[in-house]
């Protein structure tokens, strides 16, 4: 990927103006399809409709929800970046972040691993699958021969690389390693397969893709209670925001299932308001929150990352935003 397409949604009323990001994802939202920016361009012509029947008629486009989300409450707010006021967006406090871990060459994967180390991080997010599976075993031993898993917690994203037929075997040799969670082993939608890998499996299992485009409450009920996972991963921009997180999260907990938040490569904007969304929660395992340090023309914020936690500095302006507004 060269490149990362988002859209700001920004909404005026009166001297005041929200702002929220609708983070499609190419290739992985439910929502990425020929009509996205027609169904843009509609929540613009009907943004004065009652709020009900706007998310309502934006049920298929789960990150225009989100975007919306964010601008109405960017639009309410005193400041339109301090969506969910509380002592992280005012810099008193910071959220527990995993260290991310590109696939690619031995060398490249690790030079990331020696540099989140060097940051102060103690979790480490792993994604595997790219290259030959003996050469990450031998990554991850590397890694286990200098840190034991109450030094350094080590999760892996397979991204459902691996097939049904090998899933087990592979779960059993990442298991020496003191592996914390693993990430969709096998591709999303082989329900039956998933069940029985997450009954088995001496790795917890964490369900990412398998959430996305699950839009009904009863069937997000019905997935969870026949998968039974160890955990579910939430991304906002991909389930609906705020209301289609908050709605995992409360079935999930009630069926004893764990979870944590992760974003997906929003820019600033997305990323603050999920971080200040993610901090309101109280969750204390590490979140899957980064900086967009991937972008080359991201807005200026104040969001930072120091020791491994993802902060907020309230001292910090945030860059103009008009630069990517078409207005």
């Amino acid at each position: 990927m060269h490149q990362k397409e988002t859209y700001f949604l920004s909404i005026r009323a009166a001297a005041k103006t929200g702002v929220g990001e609708c983070g499609l994802f190419r290739g992985l939202s439910y929502d990425d399809r020929p009509d996205y920016e027609d169904k843009l361009q509609w929540l613009c012509d009907n943004i004065n409709a009652d709020q009900e029947s706007l998310f309502q008629e934006l049920k298929e486009f789960p990150s225009i929800q989100f975007g919306l989300e964010q601008a109405l409450l960017s639009l309410a707010s005193q400041d339109k970046y301090e969506l969910f006021p509380s002592n992280f967006s005012k810099g008193l406090d910071c959220i527990p972040i995993n260290g991310l871990i590109w696939m690619g060459a031995e060398s490249f994967m690790n030079e990331q691993i020696s540099n989140k180390l060097k940051e102060g991080f103690t979790t480490l997010k792993m994604k595997i699958g790219a290259i030959d599976f003996q050469t990450e075993l031998e990554i991850l031993k590397g890694i286990r021969n200098q840190y034991d898993p109450s030094e350094l917690e080590l999760r892996v994203d397979v991204n459902g690389a691996f097939s049904m037929e090998n899933a087990l075997e592979k779960l059993e040799k990442l298991a020496v390693f003191g592996i914390h969670s693993i990430e969709q082993p096998i591709k999303a939608g082989q329900i039956e397969a998933m069940r029985e890998l997450c009954s088995s499996s001496p790795i917890p299992i964490a369900l990412d893709e398998e959430l996305i485009g699950v839009l009904e409450k009863e069937q997000k009920r019905a997935l969870l209670v026949s998968i039974n996972p160890q955990y579910i991963i939430l991304k906002p921009s991909l389930v609906g925001g705020f209301k289609g997180s908050r709605e995992w999260i409360e079935m999930a907990e009630a069926l004893g299932i764990g979870w944590w938040i992760t974003s997906a490569l929003e820019s600033n904007i997305g990323l603050n308001a999920i971080a200040q969304f993610t901090y309101t929660l109280k969750n204390e395992l590490p979140q899957g929150l980064g900086t967009g340090a991937l972008f080359s023309n991201n807005i200026e914020a104040p969001l930072f990352v120091s020791a491994g936690e993802l902060g907020y500095d309230s001292t910090h302006n945030w860059g103009d935003l008009k630069q990517f507004l078409n207005e």
